[in-house]
Order: structure tokens, then sequence, then C-alpha cells
């Protein structure tokens, strides 16, 4: 005879993305570089080897974790911290569009008055908009204040 499960008892099912953030996240924690089934270890939950091995070989793929040859196996290790992850996944937003400057522009349009400071500190710009870093570098177009228009913030 067959019981049926209510919705409550059967497994929830994860986010897009979600198995991939969990299985970069055990790698930060990890000493070194690890095999697969170390990381099937730290996430618990009955998941298959082959499964944590696809997260890995999807992960690679993208250039999120990096792999090296340990006999007929691969040590697996994050590729960058989660500064850098989200900085990858920024850039690859920004290299699917034809645009980029637009996309920059609404971007920075879009920045709270603390990352917009935050913003000109790292490019070296002046708290006042005005003006070139003193290497002579700066964002073409930029103009009075990141936004173009002469606005602040």
């Amino acid at each position: 005879m067959r019981t049926q499960t209510s919705r409550d008892e059967r497994p929830r099912r994860r986010g897009q993305g979600e198995l991939e953030a969990q299985v970069l996240g055990a790698l930060r924690q990890a000493p070194g570089p690890v095999n697969a089934a170390w990381v099937r270890g730290r996430l618990g939950g009955g998941l298959a080897y082959t499964t944590v091995m696809t997260i890995l070989t999807r992960l690679h793929a993208k250039h999120a974790v990096t792999r090296e040859r340990a006999g007929r196996s691969f040590q697996w290790r994050a590729a960058s911290d989660g500064a850098g992850l989200a900085a990858l996944r920024m850039r690859k937003v920004l290299d699917a569009e034809a645009d980029r400057g637009a996309v920059l522009a609404q971007f920075v349009t879009t920045l709270s008055p603390d990352d917009e400071r935050l913003l000109r500190d790292l490019l070296g710009l002046p708290e006042d908009g005005t003006g070139l870093p003193e290497d002579g570098t700066g964002l073409p177009g930029d103009g009075p204040g990141l936004h173009g228009d002469g606005t602040e913030g």
C-alpha cells in the first residue's frame, strides 16, 4: 500500500544558485584544496557525490573555483573570496550587455550617497566631483559628479 507524502514532509527545493553558493561557502572555509567528498561531507543533506561533482564542474566553468589534479581526482578551491566572486558576477553581467557605458551610468545613478563616496575614493576622484585623479585617469565623460548631470548623490 502506498502512502501519500504531505508537502511538509518533502525536502525543500533549493533556489537557483543556492547549492552553488553553499559549495563556494564550504570551499572558502576549507583549510586548503579539498576533494569533492570533503565538500559533500560539509554540505550534509544526503547529496549525491555526482551532484557535488556537477556543481564543482559548473563553478569551474564559471571560473569561480580552481582545481588541480591529485591522482585520479581533483582538489578544489574557491578562486576568490566573496567580494571577488561578486565582482566576477558583476563583470559577467556587464560583459553580456552591448552598451557598457549605459549600464555603468545607470548603475552609478542608483548608488546610495555612501556607496558613491566609496566609489569616488576607490577611483581617486575628488569629493566635489570636479577634475580628474592626480594620475590623469578617470571615467570618460564623467563631467561634474559621477551622474554626469552635475548632481551629487
